[in-house]
């Protein structure tokens, strides 16, 4: 047994705990995209089921289930999860941060 090991407790967001710069906006995208993929799951839906459904293209809806969000917008996202689930409804919590406050800035860059 190695008793080197240092228990370290995390954030509650795994981005953040890497430091990537848009930690917020790729945990909220991993959620959604969890709970697109547990919708699908549950109802036993197809890829081109949810194509059927929703309106996105296959490639999308592929990625989404293979967790590359990287190219979604967050409201895209949103959207398809809308078109599978009737009641969604989107909470965001602000809570200020130690560094300066020009930290990722929208640049019109996604990801």
């Amino acid at each position: 047994m190695n008793d080197d090991l240092e228990l370290i407790h995390g954030s509650g967001n795994v981005y953040r705990d890497f430091g990537r710069s848009n930690a917020g906006l790729e945990q909220a995208r991993a959620i959604t995209a969890a709970k697109i993929i547990s919708l699908l799951d549950a109802r036993q839906w197809s890829i081109r089921e949810a194509v059927r459904i929703t309106g996105a293209s296959y490639s999308e809806l592929s990625r989404i289930r293979n967790a590359q969000l990287r190219r979604f917008t967050l409201d895209c996202m949103i959207a398809i999860l809308g078109k599978l689930d009737d009641d969604v409804e989107v909470t965001v919590t602000f809570a200020s941060r130690k560094r300066g406050i020009s930290d990722g800035l929208c640049t019109g860059i996604i990801g």
